[in-house]
């Protein structure tokens, strides 16, 4: 009756949990190790046999079945999800706002703008000019002043300006030139394009409905739509037939004399049961198995003796259904099997909610602070072993450590090395004691327990999971973590499956994404923990708010006070010595009117032990709010407390969405550092992106990217379960339509990427047939931009690029018929993640720049991470790699300083034109200096730097940096700072002379460098937030130190300066970077002939002519040449052209080079032509004299004859044609020279011209002169002078205040940025002084002679600040 009354038990345990069990949809989440998702079974025998479907459940029955955190996040997000009613037109438009940028003075700044607004029942669109100060609400008054009379009739705020072109509106509230659209159109000089639309004119498909806000939170149910990057464990039979079977078998095993076959069917039948439990095989039931094959007489295998489960059960306490005789041996084995079977479905229903033995109710309790028990647990098994595992390893073993704020508490412990088992399937078993030296009273709420499984080579087998048959140490695994205590705060007790997900190549780098090809599976480590008769709870401790201590800094001693300001003053925690660390704790309470040392003061904390948190948090209720930015510091892997990431998660809730945006990556990153999945920071991310339809659209995509993850993907599903729910169907259609549209993409990119070379194009366009039928049933938002919405693809103009990865250029038609299309690039094969981040810091730097005032017009373009090694990357128009500009004058075209500069003037003929982007040349290779040296950008050549047609250079592709140099053979092939060569110079001087143009373009990068420097903290909190996420280059907190070391956050703004300004000169003096363009153009080398349609036959030419066109020429000559400056003296030639049916000739100019590029081309085009022979390049002596030039005119008047009577094939080829068509330049006549003598330099005898520009400054006894630029600088000859300076402080007869800069070789407009310093001077001793300054050129054939000087009296000086000041020279004596 006992064994009835308990096997009754069991069954209606059995209905209970598998009524409610689940299928497995991800791994679980570290170091929340909980099954995901709701718990239901997928098919339910009903009492008549017929197979049924579990009802849909209310909301409060799914999280009755949930695990018990799952479902205590369920209800949190429920709360919160009833703060943002569908009503709410605030947090609920259902459109996209344009994200805006705060500039300096742009409130005060008095540029105005023409702007174009299309109004309905306009057939024109209304055109007026505006301040960019103006706010958005007056735009729209203007507006509407064109459609009404009255506007006290009209309501103002129900109106919208929506961008043309894309599906997102301008911020009423803000000034028009805040936005970062109208700053786009500013930096492009397009025009601006609106549209005046009311809110309900406006497309809102986007917002929740009342039905979205009465759909109760599943975070499972739109999950299954998403692709996931590891493989589903499902069953192949539910588990209820499967113990139907095991049951129908042993009641036949039991009625039947010949029992031998019919038991190894029951055994069959377990093996089944254990597989559909994750491959888990407990002693219990393998001792069973082997009892019951003794029982029968039936051969035992050959298996290793496994120990008894801690906590199995009692095997004597169950039956079997039909019991007939207990005394019977196959009865009592069957029993004791059947016990077991129902002790592995409880250990398995419990593995996520912790065991029954440890059920929190109605037990004693013991606080945690007051337990002197060490911690301890056996690990005993890992069980689901794959055979490949077991042919490639020969050993394994488990390192055990137990971690708080990122760093090990106690020494980690390494398990005994042991081999793999085989009873029904393959297992590791230790059942090894491991004991951790540390008592529970000492433990943090937030320590985390790492189990990280190792697998030692087997050397003799012949193939290992990795490729490198070098690598002959231990192979990390997998690694799973557990908090010890769990979300209610009782520490963890009984036994526990942890389920470790790894792959065929795994990588133990936290965050780390397996490789393609390669989907992750899991195996599960049974862990056993103590099981006492009372719960251990971890309590706060309390905190007497009424104790307030803050003590006044100035009355500390003087040096007292000097240590602890220059530990504040220090840019972040990383250099904080244990001795700083500790004085600064002792200090804290001084620390309250420097708020924003917070984070140093608690990464100085001695510990975190519960004894002393009530200090701690005693500091924090007292302290100032942070900045969000720097509160930002406080969510890093250093942070682990509760308290305080919730208190940072306070503060950063101040932050703008704008910026919020921008800082989303480092946000995710950052839950991997939760403890628990209902945290602050995971509820105030939903509730942005409830808010906000940009934020949830940034946060599906990171979040999906981060599926990935191998040890924290089941969190992020669980937030994306949570997103999707909350998020409104309309949002959530949105999304799932892009992620078929990305996927489908990725097909198409795969197909191409393996076709042959010759074929890729059809196989391209054939593909596409599939992207473009999804478009037929489908509009569709662009990952990359939601404001941006695709209606179908134009097939036509679809192409790749011939890249190593092949990607794809993807074009579509814009939905917005005022739009134009969209053209996008879409990878395969590389991870875009690296690129993201560089892209984000390169963004986040420009915001800094314009903030205080410098536009460097950076181009910041889009790129976005859709999956695994794919994403997709904004094209940006108008543009060129160097490469393709330096090659159209031939493969050492990297070696000329010419080609960017004439591109430039082909694209922007006016003067006017290429004055603006000239420009933008100088101010945005400033910019990108910078960026790419903070950053440590590597493998730079001239294929992976870009420039656009108005002037705009921007690098791409950044699969290098922190510093990370792309090797060749053993030379680092980046050998310069950053990239400024020779070509690059020019356009920045106008010419090959320097010119105070390039003394702005220096001014500017160290301006740039500076404003970066003051943020030297954010960019490593930034930076160290990603750490986990995988990337191959940024993996510790030491990836950082070159961007710290980049920064040089220790040193003043003038060291910085003269720091900054060497390393222009080391970069332009670098031949490595001319010879690895040249090197990357050998490899690029293709012989293709004429340039595809869309390319330039010619390069001075932007298009392509033929004499259908222009008509054909009757006589051709060159007519006379004349000299010209652009800047440099050069001959350019005028040829007169008559052609047929014209009475009157025209004239084209031309120059040397340009009729040598003609030649060149037709020798490629025409190898087999005999053509005439042109004139020799090299001349002796100088080559632009006159003489030079008439000698050349008539050689090329010989070649213009030779070539116009060739054959037709050659004479009227397009090429010719495009040579002799007029050029804007042509039109206007520019050709026509300056007079030889009308040089901007002829000075007269004994002139003194020119300029200093000095900054003068005092501190700690010490005058600092810093020589910055000199400009305009005179010289007798007009020839360029070596110019360098000399000073004094006068009076010194013995001359011993000399001081000199270095000397600047052939130059009127010289850059020094040199230090020189005058030390043990006190401010009224140097009040009696006057600084003598003499600017002199240094000559080797000739004594040095003087330029101009100055003399300045230091009394004149405010020595209390810096002075930076112009100061015109004369013609002063001087020593």
């Amino acid at each position: 009756m006992v064994n009835m009354a308990v096997f009754m038990f069991y069954e209606l345990y059995l209905i209970f949990f598998f009524f409610f069990l689940k299928e497995d949809t991800g791994p679980p989440d570290p170091p929340i190790l909980l099954r995901p998702g709701y718990c239901r079974i997928h098919i339910w025998k009903g009492p008549n046999g017929t197979s049924t479907l579990p009802a849909e459940s209310s909301l409060l029955q799914e999280i009755e079945v949930q695990n018990e955190e799952v479902a205590a996040f369920c209800q949190s997000i429920t709360k919160l999800k009833t703060s943002f009613p569908y009503t709410n037109h605030c947090t609920n438009p259902g459109y996209l706002l344009s994200p805006v940028t705060v500039q300096r003075n742009i409130c005060g700044e008095n540029a105005s703008v023409k702007v174009s607004i299309e109004i309905e029942g306009f057939q024109l669109p209304v055109t007026f000019t505006c301040d960019v100060s103006s706010t958005v609400e007056i735009i729209i008054m203007q507006a509407l002043c064109w459609v009404h009379d009255d506007l006290n009739q009209v309501d103002v705020d129900s109106y919208v300006l929506k961008v043309c072109g894309q599906e997102e509106v301008l911020q009423n509230n803000h000034c028009l030139g805040s936005h970062e659209h109208i700053q786009n159109c500013r930096k492009w000089d397009t025009e601006i394009k609106l549209q005046l639309l009311t809110f309900s004119a406006m497309c809102q498909n986007l917002a929740r409905t009342a039905e979205d806000d009465e759909t109760p939170v599943d975070l499972n149910k739109h999950l299954h739509q998403i692709e996931k990057p590891y493989k589903e464990v499902t069953t192949r039979h539910p588990v209820e037939e499967l113990l139907d079977s095991y049951h129908n078998q042993v009641e036949l095993a039991l009625q039947i004399e010949n029992q031998h076959r019919v038991v190894d069917q029951v055994i069959k039948a377990v093996r089944k049961i254990c597989s559909a439990l994750d491959g888990v095989e407990t002693p219990a039931i393998t001792e069973s198995v082997k009892k019951l094959k003794r029982a029968v007489n039936l051969p035992r295998s050959k298996s290793a003796e496994v120990t008894s489960l801690s906590g199995g059960g009692d095997t004597s306490k169950s039956s079997t259904r039909g019991s007939l005789n207990p005394e019977n041996p196959v009865q009592v084995s069957m029993d004791q099997l059947t016990a077991a079977i129902y002790d592995l479905l409880r250990l398995h229903a419990n593995s996520g909610r912790g065991s029954v033995d440890c059920a929190h109710s109605n037990r004693n309790i013991k606080e945690a602070w007051t337990t002197v028990e060490q911690l301890q647990f056996t690990i005993f098994a890992a069980h689901g072993i794959s055979s490949n595992w077991v042919s490639n390893y020969e050993k394994y073993f488990l390192i055990c450590s137990l971690t708080y704020n990122g760093k090990d508490l106690f020494k980690p412990i390494q398990s005994k090395k042991v081999g793999t088992y085989k009873n029904f399937f393959y297992l590791i078993k230790w059942d090894e004691l491991i004991i951790f030296p540390i008592q529970i009273s000492q433990l943090p709420l937030e320590s985390l327990l790492h189990l990280t499984l190792f697998g030692i080579l087997n050397q003799s087998s012949g193939s290992s999971p990795d490729s490198n048959k070098q690598r002959k140490g231990p192979e990390a695994l997998g690694k799973v973590s557990l908090p010890l205590f769990d979300f209610k705060r009782f520490l963890t007790c009984g036994t526990k499956l942890l389920y470790l997900w790894t792959s065929s190549h795994t990588n133990l780098v936290p965050g780390t994404v397996p490789k393609k090809g390669y989907v992750m599976e899991r195996i599960v480590l049974q862990v056993d923990f103590p099981s006492p008769t009372f719960d251990i709870i971890y309590t706060t401790p309390q905190v007497d708010r009424s104790i307030i201590q803050q003590h006044n800094l100035e009355t500390l001693e003087n040096d007292v006070k000097g240590k602890l300001l220059d530990i504040l003053h220090r840019d972040s925690s990383l250099g904080l010595s244990k001795e700083d660390k500790a004085f600064l704790w002792e200090k804290r309470y001084y620390c309250l009117k420097h708020p924003n040392c917070l984070p140093k003061v608690l990464a100085s904390a001695p510990n975190w032990k519960w004894v002393n948190l009530a200090k701690t948090y005693s500091l924090l209720r007292q302290w100032p709010p942070l900045h969000p930015l720097t509160a930002l510091e406080l969510l890093d892997s250093k942070f682990a407390d509760q308290e305080v990431r919730s208190l940072a998660v306070t503060w950063i809730e101040a932050i703008s969405d704008d910026e919020l945006t921008d800082l989303l990556p480092q946000f995710v990153q950052a839950l991997k550092y939760e403890i628990y999945l209902n945290s602050s920071l995971v509820r105030f991310l939903l509730s942005r992106a409830l808010g906000n339809i940009q934020i949830a659209h940034n946060l599906y995509w990171l979040l999906k990217d981060a599926l990935h993850d191998a040890q924290f993907g089941a969190r992020y599903e669980h937030v994306l379960g949570a997103l999707l729910s909350v998020g409104g169907k309309g949002l959530r259609e949105e999304l799932l339509k892009q992620a078929k549209l990305v996927q489908l993409l990725g097909g198409v990119a795969e197909k191409v990427r393996q076709a042959s070379g010759s074929a890729r194009q059809v196989v391209l366009q054939r593909s596409m047939e599939r992207v473009q039928s999804f478009f037929l049933r489908n509009k569709c938002r662009l990952p990359l931009n939601p404001s941006l919405v695709a209606k179908e693809l134009n097939i036509k103009s679809c192409s790749f690029f011939s890249s190593n990865a092949v990607p794809l250029k993807v074009t579509m038609v814009n939905a917005d018929p005022m739009g134009e299309e969209i053209n996008v690039m879409f990878k395969v094969g590389e991870d875009l993640r690296q690129d993201m981040l560089a892209l984000q810091m390169i963004k986040i730097m420009d915001k800094i720049w314009l903030k205080e005032g410098l536009d460097l017009r950076m181009v910041i373009f889009k790129c976005l991470s859709t999956g695994r090694d794919r994403g997709m990357v904004e094209l940006v128009p108008a543009s060129d790699t160097l490469r393709k500009i330096q090659v159209e004058y031939g493969v050492t075209g990297s070696f000329k300083d010419k080609p960017l500069a004439e591109w430039l003037r082909k694209y922007n003929p006016s003067e006017e034109e290429y004055e603006k982007a000239s420009e933008n040349f100088i101010y945005s290779c400033a910019g990108c200096c910078v960026a790419t040296y903070v950053l440590g950008i590597c493998d730079r050549h001239n294929d992976n730097i870009m420039l656009r047609s108005t002037g705009h250079m921007f690098h791409i592709d950044f699969g290098k940096f922190l510093g990370h140099a792309q090797m060749f053979g053993s030379f680092k092939r980046d050998r310069a700072p950053f990239v400024l060569t020779s070509d690059m110079a020019y356009v920045i001087n106008g010419g090959e002379k320097p010119t105070i143009r390039f003394q702005l373009f220096v001014d500017l990068c160290c301006q740039a460098y500076n404003l970066i420097r003051k943020q030297t903290n954010l960019f490593l909190n930034l930076l160290s937030l990603m750490i986990p996420s995988g990337l191959p280059e940024l993996t510790s907190i030491r990836d950082l130190k070159y961007v710290r070391d980049a920064l040089q956050p220790q040193t003043t703004d003038a060291e910085a300066t003269i720091f900054f300004t060497r390393l222009i000169e080391s970069s332009l003096g670098s031949i490595a970077t001319k010879f690895n363009f040249f090197i990357h153009n050998l490899a690029q080398l293709r012989f293709s002939g004429l340039p595809s349609n869309d390319e330039p036959i010619l390069s001075f030419s932007p298009k392509t002519y033929s004499f259908r066109q222009d008509g054909r020429i009757k006589e051709v000559s060159v007519f006379t040449y004349h000299k010209k400056y652009n800047p440099d003296k050069h001959y350019i030639y005028v040829v007169r052209i008559l052609r047929e049916g014209q009475l009157e000739p025209s004239f084209v100019f031309r120059t040397f080079d340009e009729f040598q590029e003609l030649h060149n081309k037709l020798s490629i085009i025409f190898p087999l032509w005999k053509l005439p022979g042109f004139p020799n390049r090299m001349v002796l002596g100088r080559t632009h004299i006159k003489d030079v030039a008439a000698k050349r005119k008539i050689e090329l008047n010989s070649y213009l004859q030779s070539l116009m009577s060739a054959s037709t094939d050659v004479a009227e080829c397009d090429l010719v044609c495009t040579f002799f068509h007029p050029l804007l330049r042509d039109e206007k006549a520019e050709g026509v020279a300056r007079s030889a003598d009308a040089g901007s330099f002829s000075p007269t005898p004994g002139q003194i011209g020119g300029a200093v520009k000095l900054s003068v400054s005092y501190r700690n006894g010490t005058l600092f002169i810093m020589v910055m630029h000199i400009k305009d600088l005179v010289t007798e000859d007009g020839a360029d002078p070596n110019p360098y300076v000399k000073t004094y402080l006068l009076p010194d007869t013995h001359k011993t205040s000399k001081r000199k800069t270095k000397i600047s070789r052939k130059t009127r407009n010289p850059t020094f940025n040199e230090m020189l310093v005058y030390s043990g001077y006190s401010k009224e001793t140097l009040r009696q002084r006057e600084l003598q300054l003499s600017v002199l050129s240094a000559e080797s054939l000739r004594e040095n002679f003087f330029l101009g000087g100055i003399t300045l009296p230091l009394k004149d000086f405010n020595l209390s600040k810096e002075t930076v000041k112009w100061y015109q020279l004369t013609a002063a004596t001087y020593l």
